[in-house]
């Protein structure tokens, strides 16, 4: 009978917090902001100018998020889906 797999979870932590892996993450964000800022509603140079990446930790890994800061971020990503469609196009393309 064989045993189950047993992962070194502190390599797989190592490699998720490595410099190579975060930049592989910001880089991929990157791509989805041009493509969030290009396809932003022109009247909303706030909402656009606000847009951005930033770099978390988490559990196990470091990731790249695209997130706003204009106070009507929510708003216009509630009525046009302008960054869930940038995420998915970055997606798509690999």
């Amino acid at each position: 009978m064989a045993d189950g797999v047993q992962f070194n979870d502190k390599f797989f932590e190592r490699i998720g917090k490595s410099a190579g892996v975060t930049q592989m993450a910001k880089d991929v964000a990157e791509k989805a902001l041009a493509i969030a800022k290009a396809s932003a509603p022109v009247d909303e140079a706030d909402y656009v100018n606000g847009l951005h990446v930033e770099v978390k930790s988490a559990d196990n890994r470091n990731v790249a998020l695209v997130v706003g800061s204009d106070w009507k971020t929510m708003l216009i990503e509630s009525k046009t889906g302008n960054l869930a469609r940038a995420l998915k196009q970055v997606k798509k393309s690999g």
